[in-house]
């Protein structure tokens, strides 16, 4: 297992796209991920300067987290996702290194708040809480430590149903 501590975040460039497609293709059992960030780069959802790669100071790119425009009723939110990782290199800080790189280019544009769906065991490193706590949901069912969100600035956080872009199909 390979044990990078010294990860090199960027963000994408037009070189990485095919390579950010077989990340996302063989870190999870579907193409659907895959396939859903390369329908969001097409969409007006995309925000250049927010996907973003941790490669090894080698050059190998073994991550990627994307961040893509939602709302949350009518106020501009962030999702986050898909974050993937190559198998070999999960579990290695590549997923972090790529979270921590997206979080912080969205502050740095004055984002306001980013939403995930996504493992309650991981992503609470970064900050994220229940979205519950705010009168957050989405439109589907989905656990409810699952869904949560990150204040990036010191706004109060708004309430109500968050709205993703067209390609995740919900």
């Amino acid at each position: 297992m390979n044990t990078h501590t010294d990860w090199i975040s960027r963000a994408e460039t037009d070189a990485d796209i095919p390579v950010i497609r077989e990340i996302n293709r063989v870190a999870f059992d579907t193409p659907l991920e895959a396939d859903l960030v390369d329908a969001l780069r097409a969409d007006s959802a995309w925000i250049p300067g927010l996907s973003m790669v941790a490669q090894t100071p080698e050059g190998t790119v073994a991550g990627h987290a994307l961040l893509t425009r939602c709302h949350i009723d009518d106020t501009p939110a962030l999702c986050l996702a898909p974050v993937a990782v190559l198998p070999e290199y999960q579990k290695t800080g590549a997923g972090s290194a790529a979270v921590r790189a997206v979080l912080d280019a969205a502050r740095s544009r004055g984002e306001h708040i980013v939403t995930v769906l996504g493992h309650p065991d991981y992503y609470p490193r970064f900050g994220f809480t229940p979205a519950s706590g705010y009168g957050i949901r989405p439109t589907f069912e989905v656990p409810d430590e699952a869904m949560m969100v990150l204040g990036l600035d010191d706004r109060p956080l708004p309430s109500g149903t968050i709205h993703y872009a067209a390609p995740f199909g919900i």
